[in-house]
Formats: structure tokens, sequence, C-alpha cells
């Protein structure tokens, strides 16, 4: 069985400029996915889908593999995790008739992620024939039915009453509430016809596997980096102590 991971990291990040190569606790941010996913006991395969050539030379000099840069017109802010994953797929067939059963979306932005953590995903797919992908999640760290929009000058509640069955559950504890999980965004598993048939990350049938918090951080912002490097830190110095 093949099963490929793809590590997407275009250039241009508003939000932590050319974060997919900076430096984090002594090595670019994309060369942590890069040695997790090498490390994996089940992926065959790992390539970068990137359309920057700087990003390219960075992961090719960590053990990468770079077949091709993404075209640009698919790499932009609102472009689809589906898109780069059927390019990299279509190219993938056309060039080397290579066909993976099972794809992984690895993020670099999730560097705490583990090889472990990869092996997991892979195995939840692999035990559910139904499931079209699997997701890792964790508990909300704030309940959706707490959440808000601005209507005119004031506050009201996101959710109706139609969908919480409370009044006021802005004023309850959370203890009230059913749980509510998200989806950590640290990777997603899925079969290749989700992809290309279904045009889908998530499918129809979307298993779920839970994930330490820890390893689930998601980079988006300069305080996500730092709080990022801090735990990398923390992680290597208890390495180094045992």
């Amino acid at each position: 069985m093949e099963i490929l991971g793809i590590i997407p990291a275009r250039g241009g990040s508003k939000g932590v400029p050319g974060k997919n190569i900076r430096p984090l606790a002594g090595k670019p941010l994309i060369a942590w996915t890069i040695k997790e996913a090498k490390k994996s006991k089940h992926l065959t395969r790992t390539i970068v889908s990137t359309d920057d050539d700087q990003i390219a030379a960075t992961a090719r000099a960590f053990g990468g593999e770079v077949p091709f840069l993404r075209p640009k017109e698919i790499s932009r802010d609102l472009s689809t995790d589906v898109e780069f994953l059927q390019h990299a797929l279509s190219f993938l067939k056309e060039k080397e008739q290579y066909m993976p059963d099972i794809v992984l979306r690895l993020p670099p932005t999730s560097p705490l992620r583990t090889a472990e953590d990869i092996d997991a995903g892979i195995e939840k797919l692999l035990e559910d024939a139904e499931a079209d992908a699997a997701r890792p999640v964790v508990e909300a760290p704030k309940h959706p039915f707490k959440a808000w929009k601005i209507s005119s000058m004031y506050l009201k509640p996101f959710f109706s009453k139609d969908c919480s069955g409370f009044d006021e559950p802005h004023n309850l504890p959370r203890q009230l509430f059913p749980k509510a999980y998200i989806h950590t965004g640290a990777m997603d598993v899925m079969r290749r016809r989700t992809i290309e048939e279904l045009k889908s990350t998530s499918g129809n049938r979307l298993a779920y596997f839970f994930m330490d918090p820890e390893h689930s951080i998601n980079i988006d912002s300069q305080l996500d980096f730092e709080f990022a490097e801090y735990l990398m830190h923390r992680r290597l110095d208890a390495k180094e102590k045992h």
C-alpha cells in the first residue's frame, strides 16, 4: 500500500512573513515536519508542495522531496486544500504513474506533531474501511455556544435557542453543554478517491482520533510562533535530560 504525505508550504504568508522557513528552535519551521514524516512507520513517501523557490531549496536541504513547483494560481490566500492536493496527485500520476492509496496533508505550521501522531491517523483510517478520511481532534478550548456575533451596536448569541437549546448559554457553565471538538489542523488523512472523486478533504464519513493539545499547536500568528518555539525548546530539553 502506498501512503503519501504532502507538506503544503506556499510563500507569501501574511500573519508571520516567511514562516515556513523561519527558524524555530534552531531549524526552519518546515524541517520539523520533514523530520517527523521521515520517522513515520507507515508513510511510504513524502513530498513538499510549494510555489516558492526558497522554500523548495530549504526543504531539499533538510531531506525533503520537491518534485514540482506548485502553480501560483492555486497558491493564493483563498486557494483551497483540495486544489493543491489534486494538482499533486495529477502531476505524480501523469509524470510517474504513481497513485497512492492514502494521502496525508501535513502542514509545517504544526511543528510539534510527531511521527506517532501521523501513524495514529493512518491507522485510524486503515481500521475503518467505511471512512473517507480521518482527522485529529481536541476538545474545543471555548465552547461554541458561548460565541457572539455583532448586530448593529450590540452583541447577540451566535447560535439561536433553536440550535443551542438554551436561553442564555453565555451565562451558563460550559459543563451543562454537550462536549464540542475542533479539528486541530495538524493533518488530514484521506483516501485518494476522497480527493479525486468527492473533491473533498473530509468526504461523507469522517473518522476521528484524539491528539495531545500540545502536539496540536497551529501557527497562525507571531504569538503562536513564539509559543510553539517555547514548547519545542521544552521538548528538546526534556530529551537531553533523558
